[in-house]
């Protein structure tokens, strides 16, 4: 808690109390802020209070990023589940029924016990045996990690989970567009225009009035370039070669960059066989 508030000094205050003390607190101004008293169902159990003005998700970030490894107890509640992986250990051959005890499969190698394969030693959200624990211990294993969770977060009068703290503006953005996609899909599917789908009628429709004056003799200033360039095939090549330059270029460019590195290497290679002073059969 300590390392915690010292990573926060300065942009938050970590206030913990009784939980009735705390009530009482927020009924004390919920006469100015009402919105206050969506806090109390969540002021349960071993709870305490981060007040800060800077962005959440950073001192989210900061009060996760500080935890402390602690050694497995006898009688505990694993939190995660807990696997002894392959190794050979420290401990004499004096141990083996210890581990033997466990389920633990095991050989002596130059006189300490060495576990053949990754053992699952403690499941998730069961209790820590004494053997358990103490096995852990003698291997220096501090499989648990405690530290401060993030229950709820209040902003603005509204309270909300901390997940929503992952969102960023482009998955927003991206939500928006995916959307607006759907209802211009719906709208051109069904004839009904809205905002979303004007522009798509508008684009669908000009390329209908371009398919028209093609086909027929009409000609209206929107339709008179297309129409010169397939009346005169050597300006349509004309303009298929110049867009295609760029391209080319950018693609020879990328392989002269490629090949000076390929030299170099070479190079380097023949330096070293060089180097070695006698060949594959002398």
């Amino acid at each position: 808690m300590q390392t915690i508030r010292m990573s926060l000094r300065g942009s938050a205050v970590v206030l913990m109390g009784k939980n009735t003390m705390m009530r009482k607190a927020i009924r004390g101004h919920m006469e100015n802020n009402p919105s206050l008293e969506k806090l109390l169902p969540y002021i349960k159990n071993n709870v305490g209070f981060v007040f800060t003005n800077d962005d959440l998700s950073e001192t989210r970030d900061r009060i996760l990023g500080n935890k402390v490894a602690a050694p497995a107890k006898a009688g505990a509640i694993a939190p995660v589940d807990v696997r002894v992986p392959a190794q050979n250990t420290v401990l004499g051959p004096e141990k083996t029924s210890f581990f033997q005890a466990l389920s633990i499969p095991t050989k002596i190698t130059r006189g300490t016990i060495e576990i053949l394969s990754e053992v699952h030693l403690i499941k998730q959200e069961t209790k820590v045996g004494a053997s358990e624990a103490t096995l852990l211990n003698m291997l220096g294993i501090s499989p648990f990690h405690y530290g401060l969770v993030i229950e709820q977060v209040y902003d603005s009068g509204t309270v909300f989970a901390p997940e929503v703290l992952d969102i960023k503006p482009d998955d927003l953005r991206a939500r928006f567009l995916a959307g607006v996609m759907n209802v211009a899909s719906v709208s051109l599917q069904i004839g009904y225009p809205t905002l979303a789908s004007v522009p798509h009628s508008v684009v669908n429709g000009f390329k209908n009035l371009l398919a028209v004056a093609i086909e027929t003799d009409y000609v209206f200033p929107e339709a008179a370039t297309i129409k010169e360039l397939l009346s005169d095939p050597s300006k349509m090549a004309a303009l298929l070669a110049a867009a295609a330059t760029p391209a080319a270029s950018a693609a020879a460019g990328d392989k002269e960059v490629d090949k000076p590195k390929a030299e170099a290497k070479k190079e380097e290679s023949e330096e070293e066989d060089d180097d070695m002073g006698f060949g594959l059969f002398d």
